[in-house]
């Protein structure tokens, strides 16, 4: 009975909007903590917002898990929300402090909170493997490239052409157009 109210409330819009607000202020915070001179002013605010926010998430979380516990562990966006809380959880000294650093990860909720975000994930994930045959494909066009354009010009350009890693080398900065005018172009 209990945990049908839960489930009602955790799925309304209403909810998913204020977690949403949660996240985007959480987001200013973690920023405005990266100024000194923010901090300097409003550092202790700052703090105090920050362990609030992460008491709220704790609470959500705690929620989902009661309302749904075994869901809640099938849904990998879950899963994902847990990791980047339970993150934010370690104390800041000690020698875990380092993982503190990983706070910011709490803003990539948003992407478990929104759908549309979501989707755009899951397509990324379904497209790596097709990914995977587009690198090889430019890998072994690159190499092709470098090979001829080792044997092309490697007598009057070694400096770029001289060898078949030099002429890769040089072939990125072309595709990519690094150092383009001062480098190959213009030396």
């Amino acid at each position: 009975m209990i945990r049908d109210q839960l489930q009602t409330i955790l799925a309304r819009p209403g909810f998913e909007r204020a977690v949403l607000a949660l996240i985007i202020i959480n987001a200013i915070t973690l920023g405005l903590e990266t100024s000194p001179a923010a901090m300097a002013a409003f550092g202790p605010l700052l703090g105090i917002l920050d362990r609030a926010i992460l008491a709220l998430f704790v609470f959500e979380i705690a929620m989902r898990l009661f309302a749904d516990f075994k869901g809640f562990w099938r849904d990998p966006w879950r899963i994902f929300d847990f990791a980047v809380v339970a993150i934010a959880l370690i104390p800041a000294t000690g020698p875990l402090s380092v993982l503190r650093a990983f706070r910011i990860l709490r803003v990539l909720r948003l992407v478990s909170t929104v759908k549309s975000m979501r989707r755009v994930v899951t397509g990324l994930l379904a497209a790596l493997p097709g990914m995977g045959s587009i690198v090889l494909l430019l890998f072994l066009i690159f190499y092709v490239f470098a090979v001829i354009s080792t044997k092309l010009f490697a007598a009057d350009f070694p400096q770029w052409f001289g060898s078949i890693g030099e002429s890769a080398y040089t072939l990125f900065q072309i595709m990519t157009l690094e150092s383009w005018s001062m480098g190959i172009v213009r030396p």
